[in-house]
């Protein structure tokens, strides 16, 4: 039977297997050091895909324990969450330093930055 910290570390390790995913946790990387947060709507926004399949994947992000959500009237906002271990930090190191050379987060970045404020 495993125990409760190697679910823990398959379900990080899996959550980081996906490309959306990883461009969802990228985009939060880099907003959280400037606004902290994504709209739901921002994130739809820049992967290009629908609303539930987004929503499937950060919910798949937030029972690992990756991302932390709030309700703001019809609105959810994520931010990454704070590293709850050191190997939760060295994977969040990873977001830091392992993607600079992967085209499409690039991409993701410029079209973010110029998305239309669309839940404000």
């Amino acid at each position: 039977m495993k125990t409760k910290t190697a679910n823990t570390v398959d379900q990080m390790f899996r959550a980081f297997s996906d490309s959306t995913r990883l461009r969802i946790l990228s985009m939060l990387r880099r907003t959280e050091m400037g606004q902290g947060e994504l709209c739901v709507c921002e994130i739809v926004g820049v992967l290009g895909v629908p609303q539930p399949k987004a929503s499937r994947h950060l919910a798949y992000l937030r029972r690992a324990g990756l991302v932390e959500a709030r309700r703001e009237g019809l609105w959810m906002y994520y931010r990454l969450a704070p590293a709850r271990s050191a190997f939760h930090a060295k994977l969040l190191d990873c977001l830091a330093c392992c993607f600079e050379d992967v085209p499409q987060l690039a991409r993701d970045e410029k079209k973010l930055k110029c998305l239309p404020g669309c839940c404000s």
